[in-house]
C-alpha cells in the first residue's frame, strides 16, 4: 500500500529543539518561564496590533477565560456560531450558560450577519435581555464578515470572542483574524497553523485584561504570603518548554501559511474542470483565508459520487480525509439549544470534505489525492 497522506501533521522547523533546550539547561521545565514570556512577545508582533497575549493550555481554555472576564455566568445566553469544532461552544457551558446558535452565510460559511440580528432580536424579545457575548468563528482559516459583525455587536452594546483557532495569519481587509474582538482565541493543537504540542492563546485588548487572565489561568492567588483565594480560578497556563517549541515553530509560521495557500492552489488547478466540485474560498480581495485545510463541496448530481463515497475510496487509497464539522445544533448534547439559521451549514456538512492540507505534503501527494477524485468513477 501507498505511503499513508495526512489531512494535516505538524513539521517542525529545526529551531524548536534550542528553545527546549534553554528551558532544559535553565531548569526551567515548570509553566510559566523565559520561553512563555519570549512566544507571548513573539505572537504579539506577528499580530501587528495593539494587542496582549497571554499563552495558555488550549484554544478552549482561552475561550473560556474569555467568557470569564466578560461576566458570562449561569443563566446567560452566548451566542455562538453553529457551524464549528465543540470546543467554541462548550466553554459556554462550563459557565452555566446557555448556546444560541447562529447559522451560516454561503459566501465564508461562517456566521451570518443577517441571521445574527435576527438572533439577538429574537433573544431580547423571549428573555427581556440580550446575549452576553458573541462567539464568531473564522472557519478553516477563512475570515468571517467581521465589519458586519462588529457593527451589529457595537449597535446592541455586546462583546465579541473572536474564535480564530484555525485562522493564524488569515486576514480581513488588511487586519490579522483575532484582533477584532474584545478577546480572541488562537489554538496550537497538532494539526494547527504551528503547534506547541497542545495549546492555545487568549489575545485581549488590554494589559489590564492580559494580566487578569494570567491571575485566573493561575489559580486565581491573591497577593499574600500564604495561599489565599477570592476567585475560582484555574490551571491554564502554558509550561516553559510547550512555549519553547512555539518560538520556534515562529521561525516557519509564515512558510507554512504559504505552503498551505499554495497547496490550495495546486488542488484547483488539478481540479478545475471536474463538474460537481466547488472550493471554500476568499468572496473577494478583502478576505484572505490561511487556508488551514483546503475544503470542497461535492453535488452528487453532477460529480456522479457521494462525500461519503469519496471518504471511503480516498481511506482504500490510504489518503486521511475528514468530512466537515458537524454544526452544534445538530450535536445532541446541544439538542435543547436554541438556533437561527436555514441550514446552510447543515449542507455543507453532508457534502463537504477537508482534504490533505498539511505543510508537510509535496506536490506529488497532493497529485495523488487529485488523481483519486478524478478517478473515482473509472
Amino acid at each position: 500500500m501507498s505511503e499513508r497522506i495526512w489531512l494535516s501533521l505538524a513539521h517542525m522547523g529545526g529551531q524548536e529543539q534550542r528553545f527546549i533546550q534553554e528551558a532544559f539547561d535553565t531548569n526551567w521545565v515548570v509553566p510559566l518561564g523565559p520561553n512563555v514570556d519570549g512566544f507571548e512577545k513573539d505572537l504579539q508582533e506577528f499580530l501587528d496590533k495593539d494587542v496582549h497575549v497571554v499563552a495558555l493550555s488550549a484554544g478552549t481554555a482561552a475561550i473560556h477565560l474569555g467568557l470569564v472576564q466578560l461576566g458570562v455566568t449561569q443563566g446567560d445566553e452566548v451566542i455562538c456560531q453553529s457551524f464549528t469544532f465543540s470546543a467554541s461552544a462548550n466553554p459556554i457551558a462550563y459557565q452555566g450558560a446557555k448556546p444560541v446558535f447562529v447559522g451560516s452565510e454561503p459566501e465564508t460559511w461562517n456566521i451570518s450577519p443577517r441571521l445574527l440580528r435576527e438572533a439577538i432580536e429574537d433573544r431580547i424579545a423571549k428573555t427581556g435581555k440580550k446575549p452576553k457575548a458573541i462567539i464568531p468563528v473564522h472557519l478553516y482559516g477563512m475570515p468571517a464578515k467581521m465589519n458586519e459583525i462588529m457593527a451589529i455587536a457595537n449597535d446592541y452594546g455586546i462583546p465579541v470572542l473572536e474564535d480564530a483557532a484555525e485562522a493564524l495569519g488569515a486576514e480581513y481587509k488588511g487586519q490579522k483574524c483575532g484582533t477584532f474582538g474584545e478577546f480572541a482565541c488562537l489554538s496550537f493543537n497538532g494539526n494547527k497553523m504551528i503547534t506547541t504540542s497542545g495549546g492555545g492563546a487568549l489575545v485581549c485588548r488590554t494589559a489590564e485584561e492580559a494580566a487578569l487572565t494570567k491571575f485566573f489561568a493561575t489559580q486565581a492567588r491573591d497577593k499574600a504570603p500564604h495561599y489565599q483565594h477570592s476567585h475560582i480560578g484555574y490551571n491554564y497556563r502554558m509550561s516553559n518548554i510547550c512555549a519553547g517549541i512555539g518560538r520556534g515553530q515562529m521561525y516557519v509560521l509564515e512558510d507554512h501559511i504559504a505552503r498551505r495557500r499554495a497547496i490550495n492552489q495546486l488542488y484547483r488547478k488539478l481540479l478545475h474542470d471536474l463538474p460537481g466540485i466547488t472550493f471554500h474560498t476568499n468572496p473577494d480581495s478583502d478576505f484572505n483565508s490561511n487556508y488551514w485545510l483546503t475544503c470542497i463541496v461535492i453535488d452528487s448530481d453532477k460529480a456522479g459520487f457521494t462525500r461519503e463515497e469519496l471518504r471511503l475510496r480516498m481511506e482504500q487509497d490510504n489518503i486521511e480525509t475528514r468530512p466537515l464539522w458537524k454544526p452544534m445544533h445538530l450535536q445532541p448534547v446541544f439538542a435543547d439549544c436554541p438556533y437561527y439559521g436555514d441550514n446552510t451549514e447543515g449542507r455543507l456538512f453532508d457534502n463537504g470534505l477537508c482534504l490533505p492540507s498539511g505543510p508537510t505534503l509535496t506536490d506529488e501527494d497532493i497529485e495523488r489525492v487529485a488523481e483519486v477524485i478524478k478517478g473515482i468513477n473509472r
